[in-house]
């Protein structure tokens, strides 16, 4: 009988699938899936259990990162927006997205407006759909509104090659990814109890590979890690605790995420990823699952500077996160031009100063090379806070 692997082991693997910019995991499925279809989708929410429903592998498109040379990229946008759309386009032109048979591109924010258009003009052969989120949050409006969208989606990818993803195959689809947000959830939960056991760039990397495998496999290689964490060989060190807002989106480099938690800080909380944990608890079993995915999109959606401020201000519920964290401090880490997080931020630190809770602020691009000057601000403010505190 084969032994389990160990936390390293895991660790490794996501850190494949985390450099695996050509997607030949998702062509290895496909591979053993004869005829199914692989959709991508970019950040930050998406309907993955409609998608999957449709027997298709939900694909999170997240850019290229610091491994990506933007040339051709470069051509096709304006220099004062974020870095990501420009590494998703070189990804396309260089071939490396070929695998996946369409595109959702959900209403984050006019770039990745502007990217759906930009898509649909060089690949006019791919399937591409821009998906409108609602902003309104009653059921009358914006749930009638967004199930319209869920079912046109799911029209489309039935006529594109998938299956049609009826009562039956989503309410499967559902249960298997609340099982997964659980899984994930109980993730965070061992980072915010025993930080020391799985830092933040391992917690983003188990995370991510959900990416790119199916929901299954990653809610198992997701427990199995949870399983080899406790006999890892780690001891509990004095740092501060932080929570880290503002990279929803466009992802940091690998190098930022060790960069704090060098400083003498645990990233106990954070926005990474942020689609695979955007509904908050299960959607649960339901005669009209369509219904209950339209209900907890609007009833059950997390904090998000891209989500419409609709019930309480942004600001109480970030002092509501950093209580829930324990953390002993804010890190705004917003990529650069990037205005839905830039936008909130003086809100948002404004409820923490008026709240005592202390923060600092830096921005980066997917790409960013040099890490020192953040490693130095951040360990300033971790020395400050364990000589100081809040003061």
């Amino acid at each position: 009988m084969a032994s389990a692997p160990t936390a390293t082991e895991l660790l490794e693997r996501c850190e494949r699938l985390f450099a695996d910019t050509a997607l030949d995991a998702v062509r290895a499925w496909k591979a053993a899936h004869p005829g199914r279809l692989a959709i991508g989708h970019l950040p930050v929410y998406a309907p993955r259990e409609l998608i999957h429903a449709a027997g298709a592998l939900p694909v999170a498109l997240q850019g290229g990162g610091d491994q990506v040379d933007i040339v051709k990229g470069d051509a096709c946008f304006q220099s004062y927006i974020c870095h990501l759309p420009r590494s998703t386009v070189e990804l396309g032109l260089t071939g490396d997205l070929d695998v996946l048979d369409g595109f959702v591109f959900p209403s984050t924010c006019d770039v990745i407006r502007n990217l759906s258009g930009i898509w649909k003009l060089l690949f006019p052969q791919k399937y591409a759909r821009f998906l409108d989120l609602p902003q309104a949050f009653d059921a009358s409006t914006g749930g009638r509104f967004y199930r319209h969208d869920l079912e046109e989606l799911g029209r489309e990818l039935h006529g594109l090659g998938g299956l049609p993803p009826d009562d039956g195959r989503l309410r499967a689809s559902i249960a298997l990814y609340d099982d997964n947000r659980r899984a994930i959830e109980k993730l965070y939960a061992l980072r915010r109890e025993t930080p020391w056991l799985c830092s933040s760039d391992e917690a983003f990397l188990l995370v991510k590979a959900g990416g790119v495998l199916d929901v299954q496999e990653h809610t198992a290689l997701l427990r199995a890690f949870i399983d080899a964490a406790g006999s890892r060989p780690r001891k509990r060190e004095d740092r501060i605790r932080l929570l880290l807002i503002g990279a929803f989106c466009e992802q940091p480099p690998l190098g930022v995420l060790r960069t704090l938690e060098k400083s003498g800080a645990y990233v106990v909380d954070d926005d990474l990823n942020l689609g695979a944990r955007w509904l908050e608890g299960d959607v649960g079993p339901s005669q009209r699952p369509l219904e209950a995915l339209v209900r907890a999109y609007l009833e059950q959606s997390t904090w998000a500077s891209t989500r419409f401020e609709h019930d309480e201000p942004r600001g109480a519920q970030l002092v509501k996160r950093v209580r829930r964290a324990g953390a002993d401090g804010v890190v705004f880490a917003a990529p650069s031009f990037c205005d839905p997080a830039l936008l909130d931020q003086p809100p948002l630190q404004k409820a923490l100063t008026e709240a005592g809770v202390p923060f600092f602020s830096f921005k980066y691009a997917e790409n960013t090379g040099q890490f020192q000057g953040i490693r130095e601000q951040a360990g300033t403010f971790s020395d400050s806070l364990k000589l100081w505190g809040a003061a």
